[in-house]
């Protein structure tokens, strides 16, 4: 944390000295908005794939285990205009390439055990709403088969015409949440004793 504030204490810095010849002051604006309303998510627990005998794993490829849903619920205290932040807690440790992945852990510290990804479908909400993801800048649509990568906003919206997707004030919504699974091929992993699935995820509100 020390470390941002002197990075961020620097460019200020920098960026007052290149303008020293103009001005002998500056200002700096420091904006906001406090929401009176505020809502939190629910979700009906862990998901817990039980014991998976590493004899079923493939030993040179990625081993598709069962896909597991719930259900995500969020209540607000008013008609609330919000989206959904997912972080990956486990960052670094998605074994593969697909940037959408989110990591299951590491074993002897180097080992990437595997990768999920994250699909949501089927909304339900105060008024008739759909997935939306943030990406390039704008609103788009989510399919039921896109993946919800790390670090990307979703939101329930809908279409405006002449203006596009946008997210819309609710005061309570659902939708559900598939995990697809993938455990590393096991001629990547020691398996010589019980290894445990350790991803985790967070899911923040965002406020608009």
């Amino acid at each position: 944390m020390n470390k941002s504030l002197n990075l961020v204490g620097t460019a200020l810095l920098l960026a007052s000295a290149s303008s020293a010849f103009a001005a002998s002051t500056v200002d700096l604006t420091v904006k906001g908005l406090i929401t009176p309303s505020a809502c939190t998510l629910t979700v009906p627990g862990a998901i817990d794939f039980g014991k998976i005998s590493a004899k079923d794993l493939n030993p040179d490829t990625q081993t598709r285990i069962e896909d597991k849903t719930l259900q995500l619920t969020v209540n607000c205290e008013a008609m609330t205009l919000f989206a959904i932040n997912p972080v990956d807690n486990r960052a670094g440790t998605s074994h593969g390439t697909n940037a959408s992945g989110y990591g299951l852990g590491l074993i002897n510290g180097t080992e990437k055990l595997g990768m999920y990804v994250v699909i949501v479908r089927n909304p339900v909400a105060d008024i008739p709403s759909q997935m939306l993801q943030f990406r390039d800048g704008t609103w788009r649509m989510q399919w039921d088969d896109d993946y919800v990568a790390p670090n990307r906003l979703i939101a329930f919206g809908s279409f405006v015409p002449d203006v596009g997707y946008l997210p819309h004030p609710l005061e309570t919504a659902s939708v559900e949440i598939v995990l697809n699974t993938w455990i590393a091929p096991a001629n990547t992993l020691t398996l010589t004793d019980e290894v445990a699935l350790d991803g985790s995820a967070t899911l923040e509100v965002k406020y608009l």
